[in-house]
């Protein structure tokens, strides 16, 4: 018996561990997203190419990417640069931050938030990204840490509906923000990367420009929000004042 190690596994051991079938396996190889496996007799083999290429295709498409965009991706990567772009895209598309998603089921998304969740509003949740259909009756939370701050809102008495309103408010001027970061990124760091023609040796920049600009970023929007925060209630606070007086004038 041939000892099949992860440098060597077979069309079924290969789907098994990247949560595929066989004949995904064979369709994303017959599309050329896959190199031909190792031939040992009349068995192909493949090895750990083959389990990175076929894990960033499923996270790739776990994010909306087609394949057509994800074999360009691979296309144009260098064969001596395939390790660092497969893990360079793979970072892309990580999730931004710290936070684990919940994953619950229609009942359970019910009991959570009561009465309060109308079709209407569970529409506008998946609308805005707050929540994510992943089928068989499942629905992924985003951000539980909005659903806390929703929370928190309710219990000031600020109805569901009401919180809605404001994550969404919140998500198109955060989208703004993310524009221009990503902008910045484009055109400092990626763009001359590649007019250079991608050398080897840069990677690790690039990567390492993409990881710091992640908390640069988070921290960037905090501040600038704490700013902005504190002269919107002082800015309101003045104009209550202004209109209280002018009442008992």
């Amino acid at each position: 018996m041939t000892d099949v190690t992860d440098a060597e596994l077979t069309i079924d051991e290969l789907a098994r561990r990247v949560g595929m079938t066989a004949r995904n396996v064979r369709a994303h190889q017959s599309r050329g997203l896959v190199p031909p496996p190792r031939l040992r007799g009349r068995t192909g083999y493949y090895g750990q190419e083959h389990l990175a290429r076929l894990e960033l295709i499923r996270d790739l498409q776990e994010q909306g990417f087609n394949l057509q965009a994800i074999r360009q991706l691979l296309d144009r990567t260098r064969a001596d640069s395939v390790g660092e772009a497969l893990d360079f895209a793979r970072a892309l598309v990580a999730p931004f931050g710290d936070e684990q998603p919940a994953v619950l089921d229609g009942r359970e998304l019910v009991e959570r938030w009561g009465a309060e969740l109308t079709p209407e509003i569970a529409r506008r949740l998946h609308e805005i990204g707050f929540t994510r259909d992943i089928g068989d009756g499942r629905y992924e939370v985003r951000s539980v840490r909005l659903e806390r701050a929703a929370e928190e809102l309710a219990s000031l008495g600020v109805p569901l509906e009401r919180a809605v309103a404001i994550t969404d408010v919140l998500k198109r001027h955060s989208e703004a923000v993310a524009a221009s970061f990503v902008e910045l990124f484009l055109e400092d760091v990626w763009r001359p990367f590649e007019a250079a023609g991608e050398p080897k040796e840069e990677w690790p920049r690039v990567r390492e420009a993409l990881d710091r600009l992640r908390p640069l970023a988070n921290e960037s929007l905090l501040a600038v929000f704490g700013i902005v925060m504190t002269d919107a209630v002082e800015q309101a606070l003045e104009r209550e004042l202004e209109a209280a007086r002018r009442r008992t004038a």
